[in-house]
């Protein structure tokens, strides 16, 4: 038998592997006249011998990443194209980051950027065996350099293809929402993803959970970016799904299963935090935590970033998880665009409040993420005074986060878009909170 005419080798990281597995879940089960191999490259030099090993084969280099890794990820393309390159090797980043900076993505090295949904890019690349002219979701340079942009890749219902990888053995939480309808500021979901939910169907989850089972698997996750609007088009939960989802994912895996909602890899909006909502979690699910997405304790902040909740929403949700048996953690984030000296008071006095109900918090810098309207915003700026009682709540056990490497991503990100200024964009249209 022939060898393979074209080899995807996937840059293999834990960070990545959800958006991976959901590419691989529809390439398995695509129909193609392409001979094709996998390969994942776990490490940079894993992925060089696998770039090797093709030999004359076409090969693509699959990426995807974040923006706070975008330096990173830059540099380490640096060696792989020293240890393995050549004509026949295409990079290819794809994810948020390259959908929202295609040119800041080309010119850190990368020959293709995706742009949108992967899989119906991905298909189309294997179709093709890997040549990009033509297809849609890409951005690419010609041959005078010129960058070339074939659009966003078209959406597709989440139930025409499977959620994590089947034919490579592969598994990872179940992605049931993509989208958001509050298109927060600061987020980068409903920009890559539309500010409209698509949800999994019932059906659909059901035959995943029973994959899973069948391979002897017992924990079911979720992604959602809000796990309470599960089922709804609207700003409004719809319980009555969320209770089916649960009910035939219980069933489905089994008395030694167990299902989590509503803990990481997603949250509750705060809004939607009801005795009812959490009384369904303590029915079907297995979790003793719950995420809940606060971000600040300033009105202020909260309205200038169109969370569509306010503080007291935020404090009464704690108040219920606590009372109903839960581990309440709380993402915060530090450093959002116009926020004073007040603002931070109240982030902290908020903080302290739900520390000394027992709540944790968890807690960012804001970062000026692309894709986002607070792109061009400052890199968040956390104070010394603020830096000192954030450390303080971190040895009482109330408080955890990454927030200070953040700090760091969030200059990056900052300075590039200095270097990549968005056209009619300025920061005088930055969105800023309104002075009482």
């Amino acid at each position: 038998m022939n060898g393979p005419e074209l080899v995807l080798v996937l840059r293999y990281r834990k960070a990545v592997t959800y958006g991976f597995h959901a590419l691989l879940g529809a390439l398995g089960e695509h129909e193609t006249a392409t001979r094709y191999e996998v390969r994942f490259g776990e490490t940079a030099e894993a992925t060089a011998e696998h770039i090797r090993a093709a030999g004359g084969a076409r090969v693509l280099v699959l990426w995807s990443f974040y923006s706070p890794d975008a330096a990173a990820m830059a540099e380490e393309l640096k060696v792989i194209r020293s240890l393995a390159d050549g004509p026949n090797v295409t990079h290819v980043a794809g994810g948020v980051h390259a959908t929202a900076e295609p040119v800041q993505t080309l010119d850190a090295g990368w020959d293709v950027a995706a742009q949108g949904e992967g899989e119906s890019t991905l298909l189309s690349l294997v179709d093709a065996k890997g040549d990009p002219a033509g297809i849609t979701g890409l951005a690419y340079r010609d041959a005078a350099g010129g960058v070339k942009r074939t659009g966003k890749a078209r959406q597709r219902p989440l139930d025409d293809f499977p959620g994590f990888a089947l034919k490579w053995g592969r598994f990872n939480a179940l992605e049931i929402t993509r989208g958001c309808v509050y298109a927060c500021r600061f987020c980068q979901t409903p920009f890559m993803f539309s500010a409209r939910f698509r949800h999994r169907s019932v059906e659909n989850v059901r035959w995943h959970v029973d994959r899973m089972r069948e391979r002897g698997l017992r924990d079911v996750r979720f992604i959602t970016p809000t796990a309470m609007s599960y089922g709804s088009q609207s700003e409004e939960p719809n319980l009555a799904a969320v209770e089916e989802l649960l009910a035939t994912c219980r069933e489905g895996i089994g008395p030694n299963g167990r299902v989590f909602f509503g803990s990481f890899p997603s949250e509750i909006r705060p809004e939607h935090v009801s005795r009812e909502a959490l009384r369904l979690v303590k029915k079907y699910c297995d979790n003793k935590n719950i995420i809940v997405g606060a971000q600040s304790g300033s009105d202020r902040v909260l309205d200038a970033a169109k969370r569509g909740h306010g503080v007291e929403e935020v404090m009464r949700a704690a108040r219920l998880g606590v009372e109903e048996g839960f581990q309440i953690n709380v993402d915060m984030i530090f450093g959002m665009p116009g926020e004073d000296q007040g603002d931070v008071d109240a982030s902290l006095g908020l903080a302290r409040e739900l520390a000394d109900l027992g709540a944790r918090i968890h807690a960012h810098t804001f970062m000026p993420l692309p894709g986002t309207p607070w792109r061009d915003a400052p890199a968040g700026d956390v104070a010394p005074e603020t830096i000192s009682e954030v450390d303080r709540l971190s040895q009482r056990g109330a408080l955890y986060g990454h927030w200070q490497r953040q700090r760091d991503h969030a200059q990056r990100l900052a300075a590039a878009a200095e270097a990549y200024p968005r056209p009619g964009r300025s920061r005088t249209l930055l969105p800023q909170v309104s002075p009482e």
